[in-house]
């Protein structure tokens, strides 16, 4: 998929467990996972902000694209 997600880069710089982020975004670790290793399809823009305000961060620090063909896709 061409949308990297990098959430897990952001917890450890804030040294911060998947656990408590899905408790201060208000959302299940589960769903949490899901976006977390690639899996989602989408992400509302009010869970994105959540997560950005929780981690003190720009939406930039959290996604970016890849090149398929680059990354071997």
């Amino acid at each position: 998929m061409p949308i990297a997600v990098d959430i897990d880069v952001m917890l450890a710089r804030r040294k911060m467990s998947v656990g408590e982020l899905a408790d201060r975004v208000g959302i299940t670790p589960a769903n949490l996972a899901v976006l977390k290793n690639g899996r989602a399809k989408a992400v509302r823009f009010a869970t994105l902000a959540a997560l950005c305000e929780v981690l003190e961060c720009q939406p930039g620090d959290l996604l970016r694209w890849e090149d398929e063909v680059a990354s071997g896709e």
